[in-house]
């Protein structure tokens, strides 16, 4: 019985991705052409840039804790 429901959940999933097929990224090709896109871009790379200083770090920090105990 659950293999049933399994194989109809994975069904019904690739049926709702079918029919996104057509639709095209209209947000997408508005803030391209425009310009805006890189300005995305960049914002998100900052975000992780930021993210992975923090947490190397953070690392750097538990490192000489450890190395303390």
């Amino acid at each position: 019985m659950k293999k049933i429901l399994g194989l109809a959940f994975l069904l019904l999933s690739c049926i709702g991705a079918f029919a996104q097929q057509g639709q095209g990224v209209e947000m997408a090709d508005v803030m391209r052409s425009q310009g805006k896109i890189y300005v995305v871009i960049v914002t998100i790379v900052l975000i992780f840039v930021g993210l992975a200083i923090y947490l190397f770090s953070i690392d750097r920090r538990l490192k000489k804790i450890e190395k303390e105990k």
